[in-house]
């Protein structure tokens, strides 16, 4: 006799409903070395109606239940301003989580397609969480090492179901790997030095916590002309930006983050950070815990992470085509090495990037992580 399996909407409004979201995932993974519980408050923050997103955006939550038990969930998400943008019907699917057990995400789909069918929606793509300027895609390989900050991580068995709901590709996204041992010193100065004599009139600075209120914005303009015709790019507000920068801006290492402007112009950014997931991964989500002894060495400044991350890198258009991104890259290894860090991942980047793919494999980066985005009709 089969235990019934049922569906449950959570309310987006009430943070013990958001809680009970998120649990989910903390009883699928108990026993996984690979995965890192994101701090519960900062996950809260996400989903949480107050994350700007919404503004534009609206999310309905859902777990599935059996015998008691909540053993899968999924989001689903309608933002107004990705259609205008790119002239569609979509709802995007996040957060998926579930037991190795195709009647659960069968189910969890279904509730989905339903809700995107009463939207006047005619597609399903994701997994957004919750948005392509967030955490997005699905692992389908690389499950060897643990997910770097903002990176998703998944069971090797979900993308096998998501395809057996009827789902298929839509884009993949890679992460890259750069051992900085195996990027000579020599080279990464000669690259620096070459863009400058070329470009004298573009100056390169790099952001600092004390330049932020100032440099933040420059940032926007930046990465909203930069990205879009990316494929699935939509522009971020100033609401959105100010959250991320309030997120990330803890993390600011002097030499990771470089602004590139002529004269009054700005032209380009990158944006590096070292990889909190390593000093968070012992805590399980919560500050107050047992793994906090293992983490004080880094909150304590004795110790930092081994890797750090290349969120973005980008220019305005106008300003391409001069190495300015390769400059920029080149700066941020070379000081990087001084710090310490021993590897970078570059993530994410679309699988048609062949300009950036390109730039990453002259500075010896292989490709070692691969996300898919899924999409299906309704």
């Amino acid at each position: 006799m089969s235990i019934a399996l049922t569906v449950v909407p959570l309310d987006q409004t009430r943070a013990r409903d958001r809680g009970r979201f998120l649990h989910v995932a903390k009883h699928l993974y108990a026993r996984d070395p690979q995965w890192v519980a994101p701090l519960v408050s900062e996950a809260q923050r996400v989903i949480s109606p107050a994350n700007p997103f919404f503004q534009h955006a609206r999310m309905q939550l859902w777990v599935a239940v059996r015998a008691g038990r909540d053993i899968g969930r999924i989001a689903a998400i309608l933002d107004d301003t990705h259609n205008a943008v790119h002239g569609c019907r979509t709802v995007h699917f996040g957060f998926l989580e579930s037991i190795d057990d195709g009647a659960v995400t069968h189910a969890l789909f279904a509730v989905v397609i339903a809700w995107a069918r009463a939207a006047g929606c005619d597609r399903v793509v994701g997994p957004m969480n919750p948005s392509i300027n967030d955490e997005c895609g699905l692992l389908v390989a690389g499950f060897d090492s643990p997910p770097v900050l903002m990176m998703t991580y998944n069971q090797s068995y979900l993308p096998t179901l998501v395809e057996a709901a009827g789902f298929g590709k839509a884009k993949d996204l890679f992460a890259y790997y750069i051992d900085l041992a195996r990027a000579p010193a020599d080279r990464l100065d000669r690259i620096a030095t070459n863009f400058r004599r070329r470009h004298p009139q573009v100056t390169v600075r790099a952001i600092t916590k004390a330049t932020a209120e100032v440099d933040v914005p420059k940032l926007k303009q930046i990465y909203n002309e930069a990205w879009e015709k990316n494929w699935g790019a939509v522009p971020l507000t100033d609401g959105e930006i100010s959250l991320l920068a309030e997120r990330l801006l803890p993390l600011v290492v002097q030499g990771l983050v470089w602004l590139a402007e002529e004269g009054s112009e700005v032209a380009g950014f990158l944006l590096a950070v070292p990889d909190a997931n390593e000093i968070i991964q012992p805590l399980r989500g919560r500050l107050l815990s047992p793994g906090l002894w293992r983490a004080l060495p880094y909150l304590a400044g004795w110790r930092q992470p081994r890797l750090f991350r290349v969120i973005a890198l980008g220019t305005r258009p106008q300003f391409r085509r001069r190495g300015l991104e390769a400059m920029m890259l080149a700066e941020t290894l070379h000081k990087a090495r001084q710090i310490g860090f021993s590897g970078c991942e570059g993530s994410w980047i679309l699988e048609d990037n062949t300009p950036v793919r390109r730039l990453l494999a002259a500075f010896s980066a292989v490709p070692y992580k691969t996300y898919r985005i899924y999409e299906r009709s309704v």
